[in-house]
């Protein structure tokens, strides 16, 4: 089962000692941190554990699943994660 954010909120607050509040502001602020970073085409990297960055989505044509029809999907952005060394020798032990 997947952590939720409350449950990794009071992971944090276990592990280091600060109340479930100064937690929380902490997921918060990095939660904040990375948004600004996507938004400014800039990304994120914690070395070892993952890196996050924009990339661009070219237009293209797509197919409406109930009926069929083709419509057209504008460009827009998504986000790429990678896992790294760390957080790959983590899922495998």
């Amino acid at each position: 089962m997947a952590y939720n954010k409350s449950d990794l909120v009071a992971k944090i607050a276990q592990k280091t000692n600060l109340t479930k509040v100064q937690a929380e502001a902490a997921v918060n602020a990095f939660q904040e941190v990375l948004e600004e970073s996507l938004q400014s085409g800039e990304g994120l990297r914690l070395t070892g554990v993952f890196s996050a960055t924009r990339v661009q989505r070219a237009a293209r044509t797509g197919r409406n699943p109930r009926t069929g029809e083709t419509i057209n999907i504008p460009a827009g952005y998504g986000v790429k994660l990678s896992a790294g060394s760390l957080l790959k020798k983590a899922a495998q032990n």
